[in-house]
């Protein structure tokens, strides 16, 4: 009796296993089928991900809004990425304009402060541009983030990328939405500005696209008034040129 008792509770133990194998391979199985979830402002293209990514960037910073590459050598960034909606760029526009402020997700040695702008002889220029993003003011205290700032020369910031910045929202508008890649180009030994020795960048690119309606269009500035054309279309490019350095 003693025995049967074994051989019955080794049996019962053999049956629990084997149905708990098979349940738990069939559950495997359902989860790897499952249909995978994709960001409605997911970058479809491939584009933000060519420059935006853990092999060309030091730091990736999500600013819920958009998305910068830090460079901690330059101590600014080399690119953002952001998608401008149709129906929010015109939305509200907050008039007053916050503070800049340093990047709390930096380490303190690669930070840049509002103070290296002063008597620098350039601007704050913007990458995701305040004006794209002043529908709140979250989305808009978001680009004061002065990793998303990078030294511009007054005229092209004030005028000529400021046309740039203008034609991408009504891009926007007009198609819905539009993607967006700013490409910031540096030299080989870049002069620095301020105690905390911001490099200035040689140029910047701006690439527009909605995969979906076939569009795309770019855009390139000098960081140099004097060698970019006095029209919108006098500095757009060829998108398969845009390349780092």
């Amino acid at each position: 009796m003693f025995n049967i008792r074994i051989i019955n509770s080794v049996i019962i133990l053999v049956s629990l296993l084997f149905f708990t194998s098979c349940e738990n391979t069939d559950t495997t199985k359902y989860t790897y089928n499952q249909p995978q979830t994709t960001e409605k402002n997911a970058d479809v293209s491939g584009i933000e991900a060519r420059f935006i990514n853990s092999y060309n960037c030091d730091q990736i910073i999500d600013k819920v809004y958009f998305k910068i590459c830090y460079d901690y050598t330059y101590k600014a960034a080399k690119s953002v990425a952001y998608t401008l909606e149709g129906d929010l760029v015109n939305e509200k526009n907050i008039q007053e304009r916050p503070k800049f402020y340093p990047e709390s997700a930096i380490y303190d040695p690669y930070k840049a402060y509002d103070s290296d702008y002063v008597h620098s002889g350039y601007d704050r220029g913007h990458l995701a541009p305040d004006a794209a993003f002043d529908w709140s003011q979250e989305s808009l205290e978001a680009t004061y983030s002065l990793a998303n700032i990078i030294p511009q020369d007054e005229t092209v910031n004030r005028e000529q990328w400021e046309k740039a910045e203008e034609h991408a929202r009504k891009e926007a508008v007009i198609l819905g939405e539009v993607k967006v890649v700013n490409v910031v180009i540096y030299p080989k030994n870049p002069k620095k500005i301020g105690k905390d020795q911001i490099s200035v960048s040689k140029g910047f690119y701006k690439i527009m696209y909605n995969k979906l309606k076939n569009y795309q269009e770019c855009f390139y500035y000098e960081n140099n008034a004097t060698l970019n054309k006095n029209n919108l279309y006098g500095n757009r490019v060829d998108c398969k040129v845009i390349v780092t350095n």
